[in-house]
C-alpha cells in the first residue's frame, strides 16, 4: 500500500533527511569513535548507547526514503468551499452538539492530540469535498457511526507548524 503525501509532505520528509545526514549522522559516529576509545566493548554502556543512536538514526532516514519513494502524491488544492487537505474545518457532533475544529492533513502528519486528522481517517474521508452546512455520516464500524455537520471551512497554506511524525 503506498502512503498518499503532499508536495509539502515531501519537501519536509527531504529536510528532515538533510538533518539527519548532515548533522545528526556526523556527530552519532563521532559518538560512537568516542565511546569506542573508553576500552572494554563488552562492558561499554556509552559505547552500546551511541550505536543505539545512530542506528535509530539510519533506520529513520531509510524510512524516509522509502516513504518518499513509494509515494502516491496527492494535491493539496480544493475548492474553495469545500473540505480539502491542509484545511480547518469546525464541525458539530449531532448527537450531543459538542463542536471541534480539525484540519485534515496527511497520515503521516496526523497527530489527534493536536487536532490533526488524517484524510484516511473516518473522519476525514467523511469530511473531504464536503461544504458548509453539510451532514456527514461518519462511518466508523460496520454496525456503529455518528454524524457531524460542516460549520466552518478555513482554507490554510501549509505553514509548517505541524511536523512529520517521528516513529
Amino acid at each position: 500500500m503506498y502512503d498518499e503525501l503532499t508536495p509539502s509532505d515531501i519537501k519536509k520528509m527531504k529536510e528532515e533527511i538533510e538533518y539527519r545526514k548532515l548533522v545528526v549522522r556526523p556527530k552519532a559516529l563521532e559518538d560512537v569513535k568516542e565511546a569506542r576509545a573508553h576500552g572494554d566493548l563488552s562492558e561499554n554502556f556509552e559505547y552500546h548507547a551511541a550505536k543505539k543512536v545512530k542506528n535509530q538514526n539510519e533506520s529513520r532516514i531509510r524510512y524516509l526514503e522509502r516513504m518518499i519513494r513509494t509515494a502516491r502524491v496527492i494535491s493539496e488544492d480544493s475548492a474553495e468551499d469545500e473540505v480539502g487537505i491542509n484545511n480547518t474545518v469546525t464541525v458539530k457532533f449531532i448527537d450531543d452538539a459538542s463542536v471541534e475544529t480539525y484540519k485534515i492533513v496527511t497520515t503521516v502528519r496526523g497527530n489527534s492530540l493536536e487536532n490533526l486528522i488524517s484524510n484516511e481517517s473516518p473522519l476525514g474521508k467523511a469530511l473531504l469535498g464536503k461544504k458548509e452546512g453539510d451532514v456527514v455520516h461518519v462511518q466508523v464500524g460496520a454496525a456503529s457511526g455518528y454524524d457531524v455537520e460542516v460549520l466552518k471551512i478555513v482554507n490554510t497554506a501549509d505553514d509548517g507548524t505541524d511536523r512529520i511524525r517521528s516513529f
